[in-house]
């Protein structure tokens, strides 16, 4: 049955990304040689793994590199779908894909109908630095900051911490709102524990615990530094005693980055002849502006904070705080050209001191996107507690029921969700991210409701270059849709 015209009309419609038209990818694709000739002058080099996110990210959203054709299967008009980088730095579409999947993910099936707060951990900058150039240096301190937490939940909940069972979910951010290298943790926790006694074979109970107070978030963040100082100084990542710890020369890398991160982390320009100078920032509102955050620990340059939550039954309220820790890095609404021809971008939050934009040459720009990519093979979600892979409750604590000794759900669950398991496990489908995001179907026609369908995934050179020329002919393409024209039954044979 077809849809009404009205209804087609009033519904949002779906537009084909053009990245190319966008500030960022003409910002990459002017100055990223530049950025690689002035390093070569410079006698460094980038790993191979920027490279690649840098030419992956040029070709993502593009149609001369490869497409999917959709079709509706009664009016026969069709789309292109053109193919995704899927890196993890600093692309806009790919990172928004990933937070909407994620979101999704985190929400059905990992937290469910359950009161959650976010914890954030920020680190003094020589760490920042050390886990952005050694990654495998963040999972014990993760580890530590994770039992330091759990410990506090269980006594404020009352729960022995033998019998206490906590759950989290870290999400490792790389990026400030300048754009600047912040390696930190966003933490969402179960704000409470469970109690798990032996021999009780029902349904563990969570028990609440109330949100911290200042003056706790300050003696927690105290205990996590010096815990994370004495681990670090036993591996040899940090020297020195008390107030004069430092870096150790083994805790740079070897890929040739150490001066772009090191630039990034403390705001300096990275390049070129101004290398080592502070970045341009506009002050365009007074001093003491005050902060957003709200109230937070604060000890020797780590920073725990713990002022957002969400209750039981506001899963609309954790969805949206889900895609904000994992958002992407850069957001193209603020991004901007100054007047004198400097790239501009504007901050989310303006600092205390008022400060609301940051400038930079276009060249040192690249040097600020270069130095947010992750090493390969670094994982950027954790998972604690009962939502650990093989936590023993997680099959049973979390909707999706799946886990170690998972048996299958009961009817009161199996039939609240007609999916099949393997459905489950799957990632979203782009028509499924659309509509959750922007309330778009794209598996209906827009022209007459009919049912779309992928019929074909164009990547030979020839066919690309024949089917764009064809599209092009017919001033289809920048409609991202193409109806052909009608035509009469073929003539019968003599």
């Amino acid at each position: 049955m077809r849809a009404p015209r009205s209804a087609a009309h009033t519904a949002p419609h779906y537009a084909r990304h053009a990245p190319a038209r966008t500030l960022l990818y003409a910002l990459v694709d002017a100055h990223y040689p530049d950025f690689l000739a002035r390093l070569e002058a410079e006698d460094r080099a980038l790993p191979e793994y920027v490279h690649a996110e840098f030419d992956e990210y040029l070709r993502c959203g593009v149609l001369e590199h490869g497409f999917l054709r959709v079709v509706c299967e009664h009016c026969r008009t069709e789309r292109l779908l053109a193919f995704s980088c899927k890196k993890r730095g600093f692309c806009p579409s790919c990172g928004a894909r990933r937070m909407a999947e994620s979101a999704r993910h985190l929400v059905e099936e990992v937290f469910g109908p359950r009161p959650v707060r976010q914890w954030v951990l920020s680190f003094p900058y020589p760490l920042r630095f050390l886990f952005a150039s050694q990654p495998e240096a963040i999972g014990p301190v993760l580890g530590l900051v994770q039992r330091v937490i759990a410990g506090w939940l269980a006594d404020q909940a009352g729960v022995e911490r033998a019998k206490a069972q906590c759950g989290a979910v870290t999400l490792i951010q790389r990026f400030g709102s300048a754009l600047n290298l912040n390696v930190h943790f966003h933490m969402l926790w179960l704000d409470g524990v469970y109690e798990v006694v032996a021999a009780r074979s029902d349904k563990p109970r969570l028990r609440r615990t109330r949100a911290p107070t200042s003056a706790q978030l300050t003696e927690l963040a105290d205990k996590i530094a010096r815990r994370v100082c004495r681990h670090l100084v036993r591996k040899g990542w940090l020297e020195g005693e008390d107030e004069s710890v430092f870096l150790s020369d083994s805790a740079g890398s070897d890929d040739g980055m150490d001066a772009l991160r090191m630039s990034s982390i403390t705001y300096r320009i990275a390049t070129g002849r101004d290398a080592g100078r502070k970045v341009v920032t506009l002050q365009t509102l007074p001093g003491d502006a005050g902060s957003l955050e709200g109230e937070a620990g604060k000890v020797g340059g780590f920073s725990l904070h713990a002022g957002v939550a969400a209750e039981a039954h506001e899963s609309h309220k954790l969805e949206k705080l889900c895609r904000y820790i994992t958002r992407p890095a850069i957001s193209e609404k603020r991004l901007s050209i100054s007047p004198q021809g400097r790239v501009r971008y504007q901050l989310k939050t303006p600092w205390r001191n008022g400060t609301t934009h940051v400038e930079w040459d276009p060249v040192d720009f690249i040097a600020k996107l270069a130095a947010l990519v992750p090493p390969p093979r670094a994982h950027l979600t954790r998972f604690h507690g009962i939502f650990a892979p093989n936590a023993n409750l997680r099959a049973q604590l979390t909707p999706a029921h799946r886990g170690k000794g998972c048996r299958a759900p009961s009817a009161e669950v199996a039939g609240s969700d007609d999916r099949t398991p393997a459905e489950k496990r799957s990632a979203m489908t782009w028509a499924q991210r659309l509509k959750r995001v922007f309330n778009i179907d794209v598996t209906t026609c827009t022209h007459c409701g009919g049912s779309v369908r992928i019929v074909a995934s164009i990547e030979d050179p020839n066919a690309i270059c024949a089917i764009l020329d064809h599209f092009g002919r017919h001033g289809a393409l920048e409609e991202a849709h193409y109806r052909p024209a009608p035509r009469a039954p073929p003539a019968a044979a003599a």
